[in-house]
């Protein structure tokens, strides 16, 4: 049987993944409802809290009993919906700015363990050695099992400079051993950058912030000054898990002709249906003075380019990756992403609390989602030159229990069944090739460091290099990667709205739009 993640909770413990609107009232927000109250499942539910109240062995306070009761209710909805108390919602806007305080790790939950769904670079985390698919058994000591999401994000959280201890159990390597992790502010330097060879440039952006988009245009100008004569780009998105959709549509922006179409959201909502094109309007944040991209050198958009991705590139990450696809304008090179299509906005209940609800599925220029299929790359290659047999253990957004459908694919559940069936088959000789090893093997693949993405010793990052340079590129040794890399979705033609590109003499779409 699949294992089903329950639950998950990236607000907390690291960087929200998803794309969420802007955090302001929308028009939508304030309108009344006109569907009738279900007035007898509300007198069911009045029956429960009172019979909790008078019933139950210990009294039980009434606010807690009622926001456990939303939470519930909101989260039962898919994955990326949920009610944001006050400490949520107050993290979800440090996040957004790129600062606020913890271990710098995305999390889930997984058969009652708290599973690490990506340590954040540069963070306490990812500093103390810590690996995405790593299971959490103990926080200080006392068993995660029976912990809520939330009571396990509590036993981490702290102040700045103390101390938390986990013990993990590393599916890789067989073994549970602790780590001390000193708990600090996280400020996440979104864009960072580097001249691989003369004529060839890398910009790896790890999330999609306030300022990623004015950062990024001021390393494309310095890249620029620095090379004349550049030849090839490559653009990172791996790990990253996404960020303010404006942020996507600049990032995207900087590499597309103006007035390309770079996504589109539908949902119930008239708010929810939209058509983003890179337009200053619409990828403007209220911190912006002037459009970060106007003096951006026209080089970027003609130069050679190659995205690297992986399964932790999610959401906004994906949608800048498919409308540079789908665009023709660079090849997606690496693994296939994680598959979030779908839009959240954050909507404020009163001053210190929120709703993050799910309002529309998101669609890449040809009208595609890629709910549960995620980008697949044209060019499918491996983080490590002989192979990622672990790729069996990553979790992708189809492995959530109440994931949204894919409304375009009819024969999802029969793809779902055979991707399980190859998952299992792959974990089987993963398990066989470990029983296999000898001790001092063991022990080499127990030291064998992650990846320094921009490294030296990145093996992906090379091969887009000899791509651009014209050379041979070693192909993925996955025969589940190369499938899915051959067989792309199509274009659709049920996409919900018109995606075609547009001249720059296109209406622009409103600010107030949803974002992420």
């Amino acid at each position: 049987m699949r294992t089903k993640l329950k639950n998950i909770g990236l607000i907390a413990a690291g960087l929200a993944t998803g794309v969420f609107a802007t955090l302001q009232f929308s028009a939508a927000a304030q309108q009344q409802t006109t569907t009738p109250l279900p007035l007898d499942q509300l007198r069911l539910f009045a029956e429960v809290f009172g019979q909790i109240k008078h019933d139950y062995v210990v009294p039980v306070d009434d606010k807690k009993l009622l926001t456990e009761a939303i939470k519930g209710m909101v989260s039962s909805l898919d994955p990326h919906s949920s009610y944001l108390d006050k400490t949520d919602y107050q993290e979800l806007q440090e996040q957004t700015k790129g600062r606020f305080a913890g271990l710098g790790i995305e999390i889930s939950q997984e058969d009652g363990l708290i599973k690490v769904i990506s340590p954040i670079e540069d963070t306490p985390a990812f500093h103390a050695g810590i690996r995405p698919g790593d299971l959490i058994t103990r926080i200080n000591d006392k068993p995660v099992r029976g912990m809520t999401l939330d009571q396990a994000v509590k036993q981490m959280r702290g102040d700045p400079g103390t101390k938390v201890t986990l013990t993990i159990f590393r599916k890789t390597d067989d073994r549970t051993f602790p780590v001390t992790v000193t708990r600090a502010i996280i400020r996440v330097q979104s864009v960072k950058s580097k001249i691989l060879a003369p004529g060839y440039a890398y910009v790896r952006i790890t999330s999609f912030q306030e300022r990623t988009v004015p950062d990024l245009a001021t390393k494309l100008e310095d890249i620029a000054r620095e090379q004349p004569n550049l030849k090839g780009f490559v653009l990172d998105l791996r790990n990253n898990g996404g960020g303010l959709l404006q942020s996507a549509v600049g990032v995207a922006g900087s590499f597309l002709q103006p007035g390309s179409v770079v996504v589109s959201t539908n949902g119930q909502i008239a708010d929810s249906k939209q058509v983003y094109r890179d337009t200053y309007d619409n990828y403007r944040l209220p911190s912006f003075d002037s459009d970060p991209l106007k003096n951006l050198p026209e080089i970027y958009k003609t130069v050679p380019m190659i995205v690297l991705t992986n399964a932790y590139s999610a959401s906004a990450s994906e949608i800048v990756a498919g409308a540079l696809q789908d665009q023709h304008r660079a090849l997606i090179m690496g693994k296939t992403t994680f598959g979030k299509g779908s839009v959240q906005t954050v909507r404020p209940l009163t001053s210190d609390t929120a709703l993050r609800l799910t309002t529309a599925y998101y669609y890449t220029p040809s009208g595609r989602s890629i709910q549960n299929k995620g980008i697949r790359p044209d060019v499918p290659v491996d983080q490590y030159a002989d192979g990622d047999p672990d790729d069996a253990l990553v979790t992708r957004e189809v492995d959530y229990s109440n994931h949204l459908a894919n409304t375009q694919d009819p024969n999802e559940k029969k793809e779902e069944e055979q991707r399980e069936k190859d998952r299992m088959l792959q974990l089987q000789q993963l398990e066989e090739k470990n029983d296999k090893m000898t001790p001092e093997q063991r022990e080499k693949e127990r030291d064998r460091k992650p990846v320094e993405f921009g490294s030296a010793d990145d093996f992906m990052l090379q091969q887009a290099l000899d791509k651009l340079e014209g050379k041979p590129v070693q192909l993925s040794k996955s025969i589940a990667e190369r499938k899915l890399a051959e067989n792309k979705p199509p274009r659709s033609a049920s996409a919900p709205v018109a995606v075609k590109p547009a001249s720059a003499a296109a209406p622009a779409v409103p600010a107030s739009a949803p974002s992420k």
